[in-house]
């Protein structure tokens, strides 16, 4: 019996994905290392806690770590004007809470850039609760984000909706189904074989298959 629905919020709900490879690329640069952006966009999704180690090395991670995830966040705050929510992404939120299920808006993001998305999709009007980074050990693809999800609600069984394999690996390991949207730039096909159970082109075509997902409605099994 699913009661409570977990969405994503960067990639997801608002179009962050390639202002944060920009921002990590940028970071990077400062203390002398290039990376290619393409493969930096890969692992958007991972909080910067897993993040530096998984595309720069354990070493580089040693060295830099914490002085690059404060230099990705300033670089990020110059770009957040530009940040734009997704085409769809309040009325399937207001659809989700008319179907009664428990919302949480998840997000491992800096507190001061959780709120300022908050404020694009009416977020605290909406949602139940949401999350920050400042409510997790270990960032996804480590499970702490969706545990903390769903603890903040007292929820008993979830669904994630995502954008990345980091959302599906995630909720995979507490056993949750993940509800995937190609809004951040990554292939049905990966995000399957991370353990999507649908793949949606957009937030608009999700909201219309609801019936055919976990998310049909609170306290259903889809058919």
């Amino acid at each position: 019996m699913r009661d409570t629905a977990i969405v994503d919020v960067d990639g997801t709900l608002v179009d962050t994905n390639y202002q944060h490879a920009l921002a990590w690329y940028r970071a990077f640069r400062r203390f002398g290392i290039t990376l290619d952006l393409w493969r930096i966009h890969r692992a958007i999704g991972m909080g910067g806690d897993q993040l530096v180690a998984h595309i720069a090395g354990p070493q580089v991670e040693d060295e830099y770590g914490a002085e690059l995830r404060q230099a990705s966040a300033e670089e990020f705050d110059q770009l957040i004007d530009e940040i734009s929510p997704f085409e769809g992404a309040v009325p399937l939120l207001e659809e989700l809470k008319a179907r009664r299920f428990r919302l949480v808006l998840a997000s491992s993001g800096q507190r001061r850039h959780v709120e300022h998305f908050l404020e694009l999709i009416d977020g605290k009007k909406i949602a139940d609760a949401w999350t920050t980074a400042d409510d997790v050990q270990a960032s996804k693809p480590h499970p702490d984000l969706v545990a903390a999800a769903l603890v903040s609600v007292a929820g008993a069984r979830g669904v994630m909706i995502g954008d990345s394999t980091w959302d599906a690996l995630a909720a995979g390991k507490l056993d949750l189904p993940t509800l995937a949207v190609r809004t951040g730039g990554f292939g049905r096909d990966e995000l399957l074989e991370a353990g999507a159970t649908a793949v949606f082109d957009s937030l608009g075509e999700l909201q219309e298959h609801l019936d055919a997902t976990p998310l049909r409605e609170a306290g259903h099994h889809a058919m």
